[in-house]
């Protein structure tokens, strides 16, 4: 227990000293070094969790559950550190970018992987509040980072929408408490995962059940679900391509986590609504709007944010079936959606490098001009779009199976909304990647090694599941019910 409690120590100090330490380092490439030293330690520190868990205390929260949050979370900002060496470089290469905002950059991305990693471990749910508004308000920095009027405006946007959502999180948070306070009394212990799931059975379901609306609206806004999302879009489309990936691949499951931390509670009281349906509903209808939403985006970057929404869609959606099987099937498509869509924004930051645009009309050829960036824009797509055999075929197979065996209609649904997805990405790569070549011709010069590395994992998790894995998930798909 130990050795557990040292690794929590270490996912949440190390982020905040190397935050520190980079602020005022003057070089860009120790900078980068120090980012990528840092998050892979980081890293090692949350694998070691698996093997031993801290007991829980009045700060720090650990089990089946959150660990394959900090794992998945760790994994992708460590990726995403070493492609944001290089990436980076460039910009500072092409002018787009200081020194001093590099300095900004580095100490920012630590401080965001601080954040995420506070929420996703903190046993208090007003700690965990005050880490995903520090996510937020960290995040609305770095998508503002190029100064231009549009990357201003969508990090504005973001921090009005995000402000707006976190506000109705607080909300639902301090009802949670009302609820709370009557049964385990006032002080720290009504704010606290453990005791409050111990003693949900006797609190007031009218507060639970007003509670859980505001929680899902508020933290539903984070997750990007329809029509709550509207801050994606830009945000991802403005901020540097390495945000993207850490928005898309991480910020969003952080505030899926909270959510699902809230279903809990209202399952384990017998008089409060099933929050399964309003999940549902939300999931469903997020998969066919950003479904067709995808056929309207000319910018490469805003159409796979609108496949984020759509996803991150599905993932609830199923959550909200609820049921061994759907549980299960959503933390796999959970873990796919995030190494999967983190490394298509990788390839299309090098790609909108390279061609000087993230216009869809302005990027043809790919294969033929950069045959790596175009040949791992079309594994990209045809993983996150479900074809088989990857990672991602399996879990969407797992959900729609798992709908229709309880909800033909619903299944149908959610079938018609993954077809209609599919066919606007594919439709949009055809000319990316396998029309006339046009534009520059220039070397790629970001790494590609995330890139390989993450659909690497992506293609063998189609192809094979490690029975440990599989079992743990299964773990942790009976918890949530």
């Amino acid at each position: 227990m130990t050795a557990g409690i040292g690794a929590a120590i270490v996912i949440l100090a190390l982020p905040a000293a190397t935050a520190a330490l980079l602020s005022v380092l003057p070089s860009y490439r120790l900078s980068a070094a120090i980012n990528v030293a840092s998050a892979f330690v980081t890293l090692l520190a949350a694998v070691s969790l698996l093997a031993a868990a801290p007991q829980p205390n009045a700060y720090i929260l650990v089990d089946d559950l959150n660990v394959v949050f900090i794992v998945l979370n760790t994994f992708v900002g460590f990726t995403a550190s070493v492609f944001s060496a290089t990436y980076i470089a460039h910009e500072i290469e092409s002018g787009r970018l200081t020194p001093t905002h590099l300095r900004f950059y580095h100490a920012m991305y630590q401080f965001l992987l601080l954040s995420m990693n506070l929420a996703l471990i903190a046993n208090n749910i007003g700690l965990m509040w005050v880490a995903i508004e520090l996510a937020t308000l960290t995040t609305v920095l770095m998508v503002g980072l190029y100064r231009t009027q549009e990357a201003i405006e969508a990090a504005w946007k973001y921090f009005i929408l995000g402000s707006v959502g976190i506000a109705l999180a607080l909300f639902g948070t301090i009802l949670v408490y009302m609820a709370a306070r009557p049964v385990v009394g006032e002080g720290v212990q009504g704010m606290l995962w453990t005791s409050l799931i111990a003693h949900v059975p006797a609190f007031d379901p009218a507060l639970l059940n007003l509670a859980f609306v505001f929680l899902l609206l508020g933290y539903g806004t984070k997750v990007g679900l329809a029509p709550l999302h509207a801050w994606l879009p830009d945000a991802h489309a403005e901020g540097p391509t390495p945000i993207s990936a850490v928005l898309s691949g991480l910020l969003l499951n952080v505030a899926l986590y909270a959510v699902l931390r809230f279903k809990l509670l209202l399952d384990a009281n017998a008089f409060a609504l099933a929050p399964g349906p309003l999940m549902a509903t939300l999931g469903l209808i997020s998969v066919v709007f950003a479904a067709f939403m995808l056929y309207r985006r000319r910018d490469v970057k805003r159409m796979f944010a609108y496949s984020s929404i759509e996803h991150m869609g599905v993932i609830v959606f199923a959550f909200g079936i609820g049921g061994p099987l759907a549980n299960f099937a959503a933390l796999l498509h959970m873990a796919m959606h995030s190494l999967t869509k983190s490394a298509i924004f990788y390839t299309v930051g090098q790609v909108a490098q390279v061609k000087g645009t993230q216009q869809i009309a302005d990027i043809r050829g790919l294969t033929v001009t950069h045959p790596l960036l175009g040949w791992s824009l079309v594994f990209g797509v045809f993983a996150i779009v479900g074809l088989p055999p990857m990672g991602v075929f399996m879990s969407e197979f797992l959900i729609v199976s798992s709908t229709y065996e309880r909800a033909p209609w619903l299944a149908l649904l959610l079938g018609f909304g993954l077809l209609v997805a599919l066919g606007a990405l594919v439709l949009r790569l055809q000319g990316m990647a396998f029309g006339a070549p046009i534009g520059s011709r220039a070397p790629a010069k970001a790494s590609a090694l995330p890139i390989v590395a993450h659909f690497a994992l992506v293609l063998i998790a189609g192809v094979y599941l490690p029975p440990p894995i599989v079992t743990w998930f299964q773990h942790v798909a009976q918890l949530l019910r």
